[in-house]
């Protein structure tokens, strides 16, 4: 697993010259791009053509499905696509597939007019978010699997780097996509949002030939263990038939690393693990929902929130991820996770003085600057931290699960957050108060089992 002390800064750095980290970088900014689509670009096209607040944010509940990705996280590794599992390997295989359903999505996205037909606006974000959610999945898996279970170091510097990616995409993803909106709007087209999907189209097209470039493992120990497991099942049964295979099956699949995962750490510290990451970041998803339509609402451009917000936030992110795995590496990863805590609380009241002061760009510039450092060390010690919990065995499945969980609290929650504004009458200040506290619960759960987690720090 990781290895985090004794080491110089110099030789933690030069892991991230490995050319394995430029795939995992590419790896990332595939699993963070949609969220460009089905997160900023669609509250503000909704805003844009007239929306409220909290339809918008109840149309954040599209981010639901990321929260429940482990329930076909085996069917994920079991299934091959036809053709292209062949052509192009089995987790390339369902990347490209879930990308051509986003693609598509895209398409449709550019022939609707949302205030005429919102709630096929919102199906086919649904879509793009039950592709990406699922190619989130093999992603994962095929990043892991990209460093030796013995090269504890690079572990650690492929998580930075995934997370750099994922922010790459996602940042990277939403400055073109402003600018290609504020640019079609001031020529004077009509559709400019849906014109602006089409652009974004390119970019996936783009992606997909990079991904072409990461190599594969192949996977005859992950499939000999499934059939191992399914063997194990099967002998529990007097009659072999075909329920009884559809059973096994199920139970081998989805029960497995259940049962594994609460094995290794016992049923109360694992309740207590499941807890803490359901809640962590439900206050930064909160100011996350709702921070596009607040920059808007205080006067700010779409241009101004793609150089602040996006292309600013996309360097913050990148240098301070890095030195987050930095950090995570050398400090060990409780440490950190205490620290990303409190750092995003803290960040999180920035956005009250913005509110209560009125448009300022460089309360504007210094709010998202810091919020992004806080982001982007709260994401590398998380993905660390779930790194270290799951059982090598079942990695690609239970990262799934803790991701799932995590990723749970942030949209089922934050959904609500355009609601909580408006019930507040628009006072965002007292609202980014309230995203600061949110963090609390999740410390006081980690804080009570910190000495009893069953982490493979060295």
């Amino acid at each position: 697993m990781l290895e985090i002390k004794k080491q110089s800064i110099s030789e933690t750095f030069s892991i991230y010259l490995d050319k394995r980290m430029l795939k995992i970088l590419l790896l990332g900014s595939i699993s963070g791009f949609p969220w460009v689509l089905i997160g900023s670009s669609l509250s503000l096209w909704l805003k844009e053509d007239g929306l409220s607040r909290s339809t918008i944010g109840w149309a954040g509940l599209i981010f639901g499905v990321y929260a429940f990705n482990y329930l076909w996280a085996p069917l994920v590794d079991r299934i091959q696509i036809p053709f292209l599992t062949k052509k192009v390997g089995h987790r390339k295989g369902w990347i490209i597939l879930m990308q051509l359903l986003i693609l598509i999505s895209l398409f449709l996205w550019s022939i609707i007019n949302p205030s005429e037909n919102l709630a096929l606006v919102i199906t086919v974000g649904l879509i793009i978010a039950i592709a990406s959610a699922t190619q989130d999945i093999t992603v994962d898996a095929l990043r892991i699997e990209q460093i030796g279970e013995d090269e504890g170091k690079s572990m650690a510097a492929g998580a930075a780097m995934a997370v750099v990616g994922w922010w790459s995409g996602y940042k990277l993803g939403g400055v073109l996509s402003l600018f290609t909106a504020e640019y079609l709007q001031t020529a004077g087209f009509e559709n400019y949002w849906q014109l602006t999907f089409l652009v974004l189209g390119v970019l996936v097209i783009i992606m997909n030939i990079g991904l072409m470039f990461v190599e594969e493992t192949k996977s005859l120990e992950r499939q000999s263990q499934q059939r191992e497991t399914d063997i194990l099942i099967s002998n529990k049964f007097k009659k072999e038939n075909l329920f009884t295979k559809f059973i096994t099956w199920i139970s081998s699949t989805i029960g497995g690393p259940i049962i594994s995962f609460f094995k290794k750490n016992g049923f109360s510290i694992a309740i207590g693990i499941l807890s803490f990451v359901f809640l962590f970041k439900v206050g930064e998803a909160f100011l996350g929902r709702m921070s596009i339509i607040f920059y808007k609402e205080i006067g700010f451009s779409k241009t101004d929130i793609a150089i602040y917000s996006k292309t600013l936030g996309w360097i913050t992110t990148v240098i301070f991820t890095l030195l987050g795995g930095l950090f995570v590496i050398r400090s060990g990863v409780l440490r950190a996770m205490f620290l990303a805590g409190i750092i995003m609380a803290t960040t999180n009241l920035l956005f009250s003085v913005l509110a209560w002061s009125g448009k300022s760009e460089l309360l504007f510039a210094v709010a998202v600057i810091f919020d992004d450092i806080a982001a982007a060390f709260a994401t590398v010690a998380f993905v660390a931290f779930i790194s270290l919990l799951v059982d090598r065995a079942y990695t690609a499945t239970q990262y799934a699960l803790l991701a799932s969980i995590g990723t749970a609290g942030r949209t089922t929650l934050a959904s609500s957050s355009g609601a909580l504004v408006d019930w507040l009458n628009g006072d965002w200040g007292i609202f980014f108060v309230l995203t600061a506290l949110m963090v609390i619960p999740s410390l006081i759960i980690l804080w009570t089992i910190k000495n009893k987690l069953n982490l493979s720090e060295k």
